[in-house]
């Protein structure tokens, strides 16, 4: 069965977040190493990255992905902010390999009006630049599927496709999921047909062998919408169907699915982060018609 989990707060040092997961009963987590809001970042300390093996090996969560920071953007047009964007990067897959962390969630970027080839290109000539300085590192990237905002790339499985193609170093590149954006996005996965055609679309233009984890997350907004607005699973325009196909496909019977929904308590002080795993649990555990078919 999958292993269900959530995005961790990592305030108060980093193996904060694998205790809050295990509070909330996450199997997996997903963390930022560092402030995603700002360029600067310090280098991890050993009494940083010590803490976290420690906290890890008292706990039987797993910390299976980093996301990248939100200021990174290899295909920009603009040097200055190119460079910043590689260096954060490979930053972030140091700081990732020495938590012993095997993937760093990344997305791809925006073009800014240069256009989507040219900056699928500057994507993939940069992965290859940053492969080329960490050969040495265990950790793998995946391009995380975007909603479409603005000149962002990676609202098509046909970017993703390109920017793996164009990238050497293959075997250290892989997919991130996201079920809100690629809703956004315009992609139809509610009825079986529909989540069918897109696990074969999928498997045809990227190859279900790269899809290395899923962000599990309704939509504030409606299909095709092209905005990113993350919603408590069930109550957005995907609904609870397209998540029980997710969930018990036997083809992602061994990833990991991460919430990334509103944080906060509802009315009676439960965590959301719970209440939204207990959703996915039950709709794991429930049987439909489609099971039978």
């Amino acid at each position: 069965m999958p292993r269900l989990g959530a995005h961790m707060s990592i305030s108060g040092g980093l193996e904060k977040a694998l205790l809050r997961g295990e509070k909330r009963g996450c199997q997996v987590i997903q963390i930022f190493t560092r402030n995603p809001n700002r360029w600067v970042s310090t280098q991890l300390s050993p009494k940083e990255v010590d803490a976290f093996h420690e906290a890890r090996a008292l706990t039987s969560v797993v910390p299976v992905a980093s996301h990248d920071s939100y200021l990174i953007n290899l295909a920009s047009p603009y040097h200055e902010k190119r460079q910043r964007s590689l260096q954060a990067l490979q930053n972030e897959l140091v700081r990732a390999d020495l938590l012993g962390i095997p993937y760093v969630v990344m997305h791809p970027g925006a073009h800014m009006g240069a256009g989507e080839k040219k900056g699928i290109r500057r994507i993939a000539e940069g992965l290859k630049r940053i492969f080329d300085r960490t050969s040495h590192l265990r950790v793998h990237t995946l391009i995380e599927t975007t909603a479409g905002q603005g000149t962002s790339l990676g609202y098509r499985f046909e970017h993703l496709a390109e920017i793996i193609r164009q990238t050497e170093s293959q075997e250290r590149l892989g997919v991130c999921l996201d079920t809100c954006h690629i809703f956004a996005a315009g992609y139809d996965f509610g009825e079986r047909g529909t989540f069918d055609k897109l696990i074969r679309e999928f498997d045809a233009m990227i190859g279900l062998k790269r899809l290395k984890l899923i962000h599990v997350n309704d939509s504030k907004k409606e299909r095709g919408s092209r905005i990113d607005r993350h919603e408590h699973i069930g109550e957005g325009f995907i609904g609870e169907r397209a998540f029980s196909f997710l969930l018990k496909a036997p083809l992602f019977k061994d990833l990991s699915f991460i919430l990334e929904t509103p944080k906060g308590a509802d009315a009676a002080g439960t965590d959301l982060d719970i209440l939204n795993l207990g959703v996915l649990r039950r709709l794991m555990e429930e049987e439909t018609i489609d099971d039978c078919i």
